[in-house]
């Protein structure tokens, strides 16, 4: 998954940044309103984590901006404690959950997992299609029951493809999601046709079928109708 961390405590947001990736999340940071819109303009994340108190307004305030600027992702909100009314209205606002401050970073985690279950995988961690089947607890892949030997990068673009199955992913909008906006500073992004061949290979080697297509200039496509009857 991919996060962008509002918050302006550098410390607690430098922590949360840490922590995080090492859990092999990719996080991007914002310290204040300003920032944090410039990002969301520009760049998508799966989640948001914000920070009620901004020094340049309030958490509920860019609630709001996502809102009307239809800006997908979902949203934990870190709040003071006892401040109920703004966990009440920004949940009224549109975010999917929330957490008080402070909190421990593996319950960070458990909520940040827990959201993603519920609105893109239908609340389950196993993600399945045909003879393919993801863990997202485990990250581990089989197909028609054989365990599959890829790496963990392997296991998240095949993770971003079964969500967005028949959807074009453009090779850009591949590295940013699996490896951050720095990618938008290379020349090219010329690896992710090799992790897209390395997970493609191993599939075909497992006997599963090979959904996935290359649109030639645009990027790729997991393609969930190319092994139907009379295709």
């Amino acid at each position: 998954m991919k996060i962008l961390i509002v918050e302006d405590n550098r410390a607690l947001a430098s922590s949360v940044h840490e922590y995080l990736s090492r859990e092999n999340y990719v996080c991007e940071q914002a310290f204040n309103l300003h920032e944090a819109k410039e990002k969301l303009l520009f760049f998508a994340y799966d989640c948001i984590i914000l920070d009620i108190m901004l020094p340049d307004g309030s958490g509920l305030d860019l609630l709001n901006f996502i809102k009307e600027k239809h800006i997908s992702g979902s949203i934990l909100i870190v709040s003071a404690k006892g401040a109920m009314d703004d966990k009440i209205r920004g949940l009224e606002e549109g975010a999917d959950d929330y957490i008080t401050k402070p909190f421990h970073l593996p319950e960070l985690n458990a909520r940040l997992r827990a959201i993603h279950r519920r609105k893109d995988l239908d609340g389950s961690h196993l993600v399945v299609f045909n003879e393919i089947s993801l863990n997202t607890n485990t990250f581990e892949v089989t197909i028609s029951n054989k365990h599959l030997d890829v790496t963990r990068k392997e296991v998240e673009l095949l993770l971003y493809f079964l969500v967005n199955r028949n959807r074009l992913l453009s090779r850009q909008a591949i590295a940013t999601h699996l490896w951050g906006d720095y990618t938008d500073n290379l020349s090219n992004v010329d690896f992710v046709y090799q992790h897209v061949k390395n997970i493609r290979k191993k599939i075909n080697q497992a006997k599963g079928n090979d959904y996935i297509d290359t649109v030639y200039g645009l990027g790729y496509k997991f393609n969930t109708h190319k092994y139907e009857t009379g295709r």
